[in-house]
């Protein structure tokens, strides 16, 4: 049984693979009751986010995970296979400490993904699939996490994906100022989003959602109006800036949708982003002369423009993740040796017990209590060292001296002058 963590992320897939392997929220439950019912799988958690799938498992058969993965995203795995990576046991904590530090992020020291761990635990704790061991790794993640915001400014200087959706829109229009603004979705990620395009005082900011009060409490804080996703055909025309991140199984805006909306445009260019996985906006938006669409993956230039300023930051992250990956392998190590260290008390419990019941016995038929006392003592004695005893003298010369050295440690003998 060991630590894995198998998946794939934004260095090792395109956002047109990462969205065939992702997990919506109303998968979750099923996904990781399936999972932990395979035969040698025993705890088992899913992070999925706009720029990774990682299954995290306390597994024994690898192979039946990442079969499962393929199998359950409806995927051949030849396709799938050059995306994945696999970590195990130390360097899969390594691997987990790492993404909660935001070290493995496209947006190097981002905080997001903390709270995307904290769900993914929430969500295997409830789905009774956490156990001891992910546990562990998890509580451990979030501590070095902490660690890491504390000890370095590895954030201070980060550029958030929010950020550089609106370095990019300055690309194309001369001022966001005098920009009208739509939100799709009201979660996260978009929160973030509405935050900076208002801070550059938008013309007029929305925001479109599913359910209109949810869209309306976010449209509320920067001034803006709502209305729900069913009136984004009539709608979406009037905007010039859309940003959109829902949890959608399938793409919400169209080719045909942007195209009405371009001609009641009279062709005035639209600054589209689309931030989610699976994809919101159908990939053939981006042959549209008049439009410009950007996907997470479209931002990877610009979020890393900030990177030489952070890399001291970086440096001393990565020391403190090193060191806390080795306590996590002293700990994993400590697992190992729980069953044996369980069958030895065990064993001890058993020749007490029975030793126990004989003198119990012999004192109830009125033997003197000092000698039953003496040989209960006696008996307990050579019993329990009968094992040690017996692999002493059936040793073979080529193992007699590792073995003496190994008794006299761990019964802690003094050494032979």
């Amino acid at each position: 049984m060991q630590l894995i963590v198998l998946g794939l992320n934004h260095q090792t897939a395109p956002v047109a693979v990462r969205e065939r392997l992702a997990f919506n929220p109303e998968d979750m439950l099923p996904a990781l009751t399936e999972l932990v019912g395979l035969k040698g799988v025993f705890e088992a958690a899913i992070v999925s986010t706009c720029n990774r799938t990682e299954l995290y498992c306390h597994a024994r058969d690898i192979d039946a995970v990442t079969y499962w993965l393929a199998n359950n995203r409806h995927q051949d795995l030849q396709n799938i296979t050059p995306h994945l990576y696999l970590y195990k046991n130390a360097e899969a904590a390594r691997h987990a400490y790492r993404v909660a530090c935001g070290l493995d992020s496209m947006v190097v020291g981002e905080t997001q993904i903390l709270g995307q761990l904290k769900d993914a635990e929430r969500q295997a704790r409830e789905a009774g699939t956490m156990g001891t061991l992910l546990n562990g790794v998890f509580q451990r993640a979030f501590a070095v996490a902490k660690d890491v915001r504390t000890q370095t400014k590895i954030g201070a200087a980060s550029v958030s994906m929010a950020a550089a959706a609106v370095k990019l829109a300055e690309r194309i229009f001369p001022t966001v100022a005098e920009c009208k603004v739509l939100m799709i979705g009201a979660g996260e990620m978009i929160e973030l989003c509405a935050t900076h395009f208002a801070a550059q005082s938008p013309c007029k900011i929305a925001v479109a959602n599913r359910t209109l009060e949810r869209g309306a409490a976010l449209a509320a804080e920067h001034g803006g109006e709502a209305f729900i996703l069913s009136e984004l055909p009539e709608r979406i025309h009037e905007f010039d800036i859309v940003v959109t991140s829902t949890a959608a199984p399938l793409p919400i805006v169209g080719k045909g949708m942007i195209e009405r909306a371009l001609k009641k445009r009279r062709h005035r260019p639209m600054f589209i982003v689309d931030l989610a996985v699976p994809r919101d906006v159908e990939s053939e938006v981006g042959e549209l002369q008049d439009a410009y669409l950007y996907t997470v993956d479209d931002l990877a230039q610009v979020v890393q423009q900030g990177m030489a300023s952070r890399q001291a930051e970086v440096s001393s992250a990565e020391a403190i993740v090193g060191e806390k990956v080795k306590e996590f392998d002293a700990w994993l190590a400590s697992r190992a040796m729980v069953p044996t260290i369980r069958d030895l008390r065990d064993h001890a419990e058993r020749i007490s017990r029975a030793e126990l019941q004989k003198a119990q016995k012999r004192l109830a038929a009125g033997d003197d209590a000092q000698r039953v006392l003496e040989q209960l003592a006696q008996q307990i004695s050579n019993k329990f060292l009968h094992a040690p005893l017996a692999a002493l003298n059936s040793a073979q010369p080529d193992e007699q001296e590792a073995l003496v050295a190994l008794v006299r440690r761990l019964y802690r003998l003094q050494d032979q002058a």
